[in-house]
């Protein structure tokens, strides 16, 4: 599309953006990501362009009355985890494909590698904790380890861990995400060692019942502190129209925002690992606890975001074109 019939077509509703500002937070957002797919569109097509500069200008506009109006302060929690974490989310929805996959790929590569070699599980798990699960495994009680400190000593041990590992992966995305790949897959193999430690012994399912109790919502925050930190690495890779830097301004603050909401996910986390996953429980209970905590993470992490912005993306593509 030539740039003068695509401000032709587009520039009646920027007008009205213009001369009739909104406070009501879901047409706030509903125009800011109508200018923002137009702008993503401008920087494909019309790269240093003056369509381009007034709509960078305009979305600014619109970005700071969305996120920075203090008469909204009151809500702006709950506008944080309603619409702008999903928000951030949506737009992260590569990178999170592409944390999963580097994830599961890592994690078969840990599986295999067990089953190939003797030594694997050893030098990824440690002398000492392949031996302590050893010794439980012949005394009857195979994940006895969670049982080894108290539980309140254990919730904040794990708790400042996981948000340590996360912070990390998402940091290390400053290296062009080579350094969030790498935490990504360290914890893919480790994972993958780990399970197969348990299914060479006949304890697959047991040990799946237990761990997976708190590490449906660990792991998952752990792939999506990865795509924090692809967001970052790609906002250095991929500046666009923007200037390196203010990319990477732009990446950092939308990264820190999806790991920082990451946040209540460890904590949960860690209370289950710490009180909960000890606990001798009925076959439901297990089953139950693991299907909401993964639903949760599906359905708030994916299925919200696209349903909340997906079919206005696709609205302001189809008027695009």
């Amino acid at each position: 599309m030539k740039e003068a019939v695509f401000v032709k077509r587009n520039s009646e509703r920027w007008r009205f953006y213009e001369e009739n500002p909104a406070d009501d937070p879901d047409e706030l957002t509903s125009r800011f990501i109508s200018l923002t797919d137009d702008l993503s569109y401008a920087r494909t097509f019309y790269p240093g362009s003056s369509v381009l500069r007034y709509l960078n200008g305009l979305t600014s506009q619109l970005h700071g009355k969305l996120y920075s109006n203090r008469r909204e302060d009151q809500g702006r929690i709950k506008t944080f985890w309603l619409y702008e974490l999903p928000y951030i989310s949506f737009q992260a929805r590569n990178n999170l494909l592409c944390a999963f996959l580097f994830f599961t790929a890592a994690f078969l590569i840990g599986s295999v590698s067990a089953a190939h070699d003797e030594t694997f599980v050893r030098l990824i798990l440690g002398d000492g904790y392949v031996n302590q699960t050893l010794e439980n495994i012949k005394n009857g009680d195979p994940l006895a380890i969670y049982k080894s400190h108290s539980a309140a000593d254990m919730f904040l041990a794990i708790t400042v861990n996981n948000i340590r590992v996360a912070l990390t992966a998402f940091v290390l995305g400053v290296l062009f995400s080579a350094g969030t790949l790498y935490i990504i897959i360290q914890n893919g193999i480790m994972l993958g060692a780990f399970q197969y430690f348990f299914f060479e012994r006949g304890l697959l399912m047991q040990s799946v019942l237990k761990i997976w109790i708190h590490g449906t919502l660990e792991i998952s925050a752990i792939v999506i502190a990865g795509a924090a930190g692809l967001v970052i690495g790609n906002s250095l890779l991929f500046p666009g129209s923007f200037s390196r830097v203010e990319s990477f301004k732009k990446g950092a603050k939308q990264g820190l925002k999806l790991a920082i909401g990451l946040v209540p996910v460890f904590i949960a986390a860690g209370f289950l690992e710490s009180f909960v996953t000890r606990l001798t429980l009925p076959l439901w209970v297990s089953v139950a606890i693991i299907s909401i905590s993964a639903f949760f993470i599906i359905w708030y992490f994916v299925i919200y975001p696209q349903r909340l912005y997906g079919g206005n993306y696709q609205q302001g593509k189809s008027d695009n074109q």
